[in-house]
């Protein structure tokens, strides 16, 4: 079949240009019909490609986002990380691990990472276990994103029975797929049962070569002892303020977020030595900040607005209530604790506020100020009153705020209870201690008793003799010149013997001259008859020497117990003058001071006559 010729009489190839027979049909029958041709439709070009929507990650918390993904990345954890990497070093890794410690402190972040230290296998491919795992190789990043087939991570507390240890059980005994070692980490492994203990006992006593386990828990107490003898144990340690400070710096500098020295100290004390709760603390810090917003785009923290989304009390508000309540003004202690509340502080946090303030002064007083006071008006407010203030009443501050505080946190209304705590402590803070007290108590009875200026009558041959005060009223049995020390020696040795010669010597006879060999004395009035025989007889029988005993006139000395009873009336008279007793004798009138040494030695001896 020839090929067709187009108008200008070139050959045209057979198909291209040529209607189709479905077209030729469509315009006969137009033609038939009398309509004109239609026009074959020509094919729409394709739509220019449309970029592809960037994927928008979703926001991850700070506690998530910085993650310690390397040990030099761990806080606070240095004699652990030293440990584990000598034990990587000298091939001596044990096959069970236990981390240990509070919340947020790093327990299966450590776990993880030891995973990692264990399985890296390099850049090169060629590694082996390190403590400073690449986290670019597939191992690292495998663990890091938590999809390893050889790293099982179990949360003991929705996996507590023995069908879920037993599964471990069976899976042990496989070799690990694709890593150097299979990991099990078992998070809160304190609560597994008892019967998943004992199933777990011996497998992991003796597991396979290839295998390792890494168990976290924050109450060790509760762990079998069966269980804390087959594992290395590692009690992770509070992170301290000042660390956590530095640590949430540098995050806050990553985020580029300005935060203020002493926002950062105030989220890292409420975080209380937790990375994790410390990072979410911040993290609602940054928002809190976000919210206010700022003239130049940036986000800062400031220590007012930390101050308030915690509900703390401001460091100048808590000194001047601690100031009200020692200077004892009780008008200024409830208007600083309305003037707080007002601002949204809650009572427990002004207790709690005041006996940090009591603390850090005895710490200042006993090792001076420490690190974490940045203010110069802190510093100085601090050292002042650590110089005014004794040990003694700020212990006893501290020991009235805590009452205090365990009463504001169960009365039913917070606010009154923390007003009565605080006038209580206010009343309390001039009062000596008690300590202090009996101190004084011990002064006043050992300083010397008043002569009295009445004279002592003594009993010669029926008549009376005047005896000077000094030897009348002796200040103690012990001072008494060296005479009458002897003497009661001697009637002490006679009471030994003679019981009833004793008791007279002790409550009658008054020594007026004392020899080795010789006594002369006088008798108190009212005694019967003379005694000197019996008494020659009992100094004689125990000193095995020969006495003259006889009656004289002179001055003489009172008897011992005479000297007892004026000495125990002096004390009580000059324990009367005291202050603080005389205080309490107006206060309560008819009250009596009993001596506790008396009270005790009439309970030995009820038959005796308390004075």
């Amino acid at each position: 079949m020839a090929d067709s010729t187009d108008m200008f009489g070139d050959p045209v190839p057979e198909g291209e240009g040529q209607p189709t027979a479905a077209e030729l049909e469509a315009a006969g029958q137009s033609a038939m019909f009398g309509e004109p041709a239609p026009v074959p439709a020509v094919p729409p070009s394709p739509p220019p490609p449309v970029a592809a929507a960037p994927v928008v990650q979703p926001y991850r918390v700070l506690a998530r986002k910085y993650r310690s993904q390397t040990f030099a990345e761990l806080i606070g954890q240095d004699a652990m990380v030293q440990t584990l990497a000598n034990a990587i070093r000298r091939d001596r890794l044990a096959h069970a691990f236990l981390m240990t410690g509070v919340r947020g402190v790093g327990k299966t972040s450590t776990a993880r990472l030891i995973a990692k230290a264990l399985n890296c296998i390099g850049l090169d491919g060629q590694g082996g276990p390190t403590i400073d795992p690449c986290g670019q190789c597939e191992p690292c990043r495998a663990i890091a994103e938590g999809r390893h087939i050889d790293v099982i991570e179990m949360d003991a507390a929705s996996h507590t029975g023995v069908d879920d240890v037993r599964e471990i059980i069976e899976a042990v005994r496989y070799a690990a797929v694709s890593a150097r070692y299979k990991i099990y980490i078992i998070d809160e492994v304190h609560m597994l049962s008892r019967n998943a203990f004992n199933a777990l006992l011996k497998t992991l006593e003796e597991p396979p070569a290839h295998v390792k386990f890494l168990f976290a828990t924050t109450e060790v107490d509760k762990l079998p002892v069966t269980v804390l003898s087959r594992c290395q144990r590692f009690d992770l340690k509070r992170i301290t303020a000042p660390l956590l400070a530095s640590h949430f710096a540098m995050i806050c500098e990553k985020e580029g977020v300005e935060a203020e020295d002493e926002a950062l100290g105030m989220v890292a004390a409420a975080a209380e030595g937790s990375v994790r709760d410390g990072l979410s603390i911040l993290d609602q810090a940054i928002s809190h900040a976000d919210l206010i917003g700022s003239d130049d785009g940036k986000t800062r923290v400031s220590a007012d607005q930390v101050r308030q989304m915690l509900g703390l009390a401001d460091k100048t508000m808590q000194r001047r209530l601690l100031e009200a309540v020692l200077s004892g003004h009780g008008g200024t202690v409830l208007e600083e604790v309305a003037q707080q509340y007002a601002l949204g502080i809650e009572p427990i946090a002004m207790m709690r506020a005041q006996m940090d303030v009591v603390h850090r002064i005895t710490v200042a007083q006993v090792g001076g100020i420490g690190p974490d006071v940045r203010s110069t008006e802190e510093r100085e407010a601090l050292e002042s009153w650590a110089k005014v203030l004794a040990a003694g009443q700020l212990h006893r501050l501290w020991q009235l705020l805590l009452k205090g505080y365990e009463e504001v946190k169960v009365a039913p209304d917070p606010l009154v209870a923390a007003q009565m705590a605080l006038l209580r402590v206010m009343h309390a803070a001039e009062m000596p201690d008690p300590g202090g007290l009996v101190r004084k108590l011990e002064e006043l009875a050992s300083r010397p008793a008043i002569a009295a200026s009445a004279p002592v009558s003594g009993g010669g041959e029926g008549g009376s003799t005047d005896t000077p005060t000094s030897m009348a009223h002796p200040a103690s049995e012990s001072a008494l010149p060296a005479a009458a020390v002897d003497w009661q020696a001697l009637v002490e040795q006679v009471e030994h013997v003679s019981p009833l010669v004793g008791a007279t010597m002790r409550l009658a006879v008054r020594v007026v001259d004392l020899k080795p060999g010789q006594l002369r004395y006088q008798l108190a009035p009212g005694l019967p008859g003379d005694p000197g025989a019996d008494i020659r007889r009992a100094l004689n029988h125990i000193t095995g020497d020969a006495w003259v005993v006889e009656q004289a006139s002179g001055q003489a000395l009172p008897s011992l117990e005479e000297a007892k009873a004026q000495k125990a009336e002096a004390d009580d008279a000059a324990l009367k003058e005291n202050p603080l007793v005389k205080a309490a004798l107006e206060a309560f009138p008819g009250a009596v001071i009993i001596d506790e040494d008396s009270s005790r030695e009439h309970e030995k001896r009820p038959w005796s006559k308390r004075a």
